[in-house]
């Protein structure tokens, strides 16, 4: 049988394309493992605060009150202070309404 009739490639012919290939597969890998981490860290990054937005200058809350979270409606703009109190204002600061928890 001559040399040209083998259908598979010995070992010696072999281990270049599986040497390619294993690098291939090893830099692929690496590529992956950076792309989950580089992923991973900007989600830490932009998850780990939430900026709470800031009260208009022309709000005025209680005295000792924090405001727990803010929210702008179209009139309105509601605060929730950290004891659950609900303060309701107008556009211009005045306090409309007050709900105790």
């Amino acid at each position: 049988m001559a040399r040209d009739d083998k259908v598979e490639p010995g070992p010696e012919e072999a281990l270049p394309m599986l040497r390619w290939l294993r690098i291939l597969v090893t830099s692929l890998a690496v590529v992956m493992g950076v792309g989950v981490l580089a992923i991973a860290g900007l989600l830490w990054l932009r998850l780990s605060e939430a900026p709470l937005p800031e009260l208009p200058e022309q709000i005025a809350l209680p005295e000792g009150a924090a405001p727990a979270a803010v929210t702008f409606a179209r009139n309105w703009v509601v605060v929730v202070t950290e004891t659950g109190e609900v303060l309701l204002y107008d556009r211009q600061g005045r306090l409309k309404d007050r709900v105790q928890p």
